[in-house]
């Protein structure tokens, strides 16, 4: 094949994962930025969340799933010394004499073993953290979401494994086993800056030994799941397209041999590419090189597997292969690796994600697609939407005025917007569980509450452009403020139409919405949304802005209800109370038509089906029954 022809194909693969797969450059900057701000956000005084794996790398991509670090700041790591002593934090020292590199045993200052003594275990007098049962306590923590049951690896999951949490100790500074790597390389990447960052965030211990080895319970993996991101940060866009590749190859093609399916991960093949990246020239990755630098990686993989050896980037000492790939095991793997290898970069059309040659030969794109495209890939995320639920935190005064603090002392535009962003669905979580006791006779504690009430549902209304408002009118409805309510009901109306975005919707409709590219494209996600999103409208468990008529049918968990659907529910409440009979019975109308014809309704069975539960309702309280 000639370069030129290479080339060629190298644009065309570049451009077809860039659509379809990874996202736009500022796609993928937008995402790290929603993932810093959320967990800036959400971090508290006793835990920093720390969103991990691939999609706090940036990347979303089939099968990814949703990778939150918890990292204990009561507990520190020191490697050679004990600091000053701190009331409020618990120290313990690594110990690494007879362990595997990369693996540490942390121990307890044994003057005071009754530290921590529930998740102790003792050997030769020395009292040592176990890694099992601060897993087994992890289970039982506040911080965790309830869904979450068992534990998977290092890691607390769900019990389909759409997420995973991994209770994580730190030690700020670095560590000598990784000492090396501050002048081993001699190119230009990583740059001093990127190592500088990278040194001054230390390690992260993950609760997890080496597997079948003497006393594995109470060893723990040294991470640097942080420094990873750093460096995935600083890749051009072309060595994360060839990344996304090397996944692809081994999510869609490798594991699918019954032979293969659990020799290799994804983090042998982020190491093979940063060994490469810190080996070539930074000039080398360009799009039209992308098939000989995705056939290097592959190359690397081959002869890793053949020798047996994948060194940590970071501590070399540790061969990740060893007494993993070996025996027959590994000479299955060689040999469809190699017959792979033997269809050079065609071995991709084996995925069905890169199979469609004709749409990697399109020659052009308008911005209007391109925008459209970015667009789509973060309205549609559901890493994204997941992560809005699973990391929060418990509501609270201080979390509310650190995110105060961080919009008004940002000085990045874009994470400013951000965390503005992030604050509003945090108020729209604190609100619901703020105290409102309609009966207290004091009506200066009562007058108190309802103006912060209000003032929480006020900042919650720039995550979208309907759901938000709702929530205030369902406040005021709880006051018996029927009026109000209904103007503000009105106006969410008049937004629920077609020109608006929703979720799971028809992506191809989408192109539709953005009508004014010149008014949007200027726009950042964030404006864009409080504009253009009807998001659904979503109570919380024990909600105390639920109307009594709703938590009757529904119960105390959490609910979420299409926003047109909600407003019209409402107005007929509202009206209901009002004692305007006629309007109840056209509110009731309109109701029942938006359902029928699934006007402005998430494409979603789930939406569908709370609707009908909503008109049931509503037919119920206005004596409706056997429609009911």
């Amino acid at each position: 094949m000639t370069d030129t022809v290479t080339q060629t194909i190298s644009l065309a693969l570049y451009r077809h994962v860039l659509l379809t797969i990874v996202g736009l450059e500022n796609q993928v900057k937008t995402t790290r930025l929603m993932n810093a701000a959320r967990d800036n956000m959400t971090s508290n005084a006793h835990i920093n969340f720390i969103t991990s794996g691939s999609y706090g790398e940036g990347l979303e991509m089939r099968g990814s799933d949703l990778d939150l670090l918890y990292v204990s700041k009561s507990i520190e790591v020191y490697e050679n010394f004990r600091p000053a002593l701190n009331t409020n934090v618990i120290y313990l020292s690594m110990e690494t004499d007879d362990v595997k590199p990369c693996f540490t045993q942390l121990l307890v200052d044994q003057t005071d073993p009754q530290v921590l003594s529930e998740l102790l275990e003792e050997f030769n007098g020395k009292h040592y953290v176990s890694s099992l049962l601060f897993k087994k306590e992890g289970l039982h923590e506040g911080n965790i979401d309830h869904a979450v049951h068992h534990i998977h690896g290092p890691c607390i999951s769900d019990k389909n494994n759409n997420y995973d949490h991994a209770l994580c100790l730190h030690c700020k500074t670095w560590i000598s086993q990784a000492s090396q790597w501050i002048t081993r390389s001699s190119t230009s990447w990583p740059s001093y800056n990127v190592k500088q960052r990278i040194l001054k965030h230390g390690v992260i211990f993950v609760p997890i030994g080496v597997k079948e080895s003497p006393k594995e319970d109470i060893k723990w993996r040294i991470s640097f799941s942080v420094g990873e991101k750093f460096l995935i940060s600083t890749f051009k866009h072309t060595q994360l397209i060839c990344y996304a590749l090397l996944k692809i190859l081994l999510k869609d093609i490798i594991v699918t041999y019954t032979e293969c399916e659990d020799l290799l991960c994804s983090y042998f093949l982020k190491t093979i590419i940063f060994w490469i990246s810190e080996e070539l020239p930074q000039s080398i990755w360009k799009p039209e090189n992308l098939i000989p630098c995705f056939m290097r990686c592959f190359s690397r993989l081959i002869y890793s597997v053949e020798y047996s050896v994948c060194l940590h980037y970071f501590i070399p000492e540790n061969n990740m292969f060893e007494n993993k790939i070996e025996g027959r095991a590994r000479e299955k793997l060689l040999e469809k690796l190699y017959n792979l290898y033997s269809y050079g970069w065609r071995c991709l059309l084996f995925s069905d994600q890169i199979s469609n040659i004709q749409a990697m030969w399109m020659n052009h794109i308008e911005p209007h697609a391109l925008h459209t495209i970015g667009v789509t890939k973060i309205l549609y995320s559901a890493l994204s939407f997941k992560a809005h639920d699973v990391s929060s935190v418990e509501p609270d005064t201080s979390t509310y005025k650190r995110g105060i603090h961080q919009i008004v002392f940002c000085d990045k535009s874009s994470l400013k917007y951000l965390s503005t962003y992030y604050l509003s669905l945090f108020c729209r979580k604190y609100a619901q569980v703020y105290s409102l006791n309609s009966t207290i006779k004091c009506n200066k504690h009562l007058y108190k509450q309802y103006n912060s009430c209000d003032c929480l549902l006020l900042q919650n209304i720039y995550h979208d452009a309907v759901s938000g408002w709702l929530m205030l009118a369902s406040f005021f409805y709880k006051f018996k403020q029927y009026s109000i309510a209904l103007h503000i009901t009105a106006y969410s109306l008049s937004k629920c139409n077609f020109e608006k975005l929703y979720r799971c919707m028809d992506i191809l409709n989408i192109r539709d919405r953005l009508y004014d590219m010149q008014l949007v494209k200027r726009k950042s996600i964030v404006k864009m949304w409080k504009t253009m999103l009807v998001d659904a409208l979503k109570f919380e468990r024990n909600s105390l802005l639920m109307s009594n008529k709703l938590k009757m049918e529904v119960g105390n968990g959490a609910y979420r209800i299409s926003s047109i659907v909600y407003a019209n529910f409402l107005n007929i409440l509202c009206h209901y109370h009002l004692n305007n009979v006629r309007q109840c019975q056209d509110c009731l109308h309109t109701l029942q038509i938006i359902i029928a014809e699934n006007y402005c309704i998430e494409n979603n069975p789930l939406f569908q089906s709370t609707a009908n539960k909503i008109l049931g309702i509503a037919l119920q309280i206005l004596g409706h029954k056997e429609s009911a």
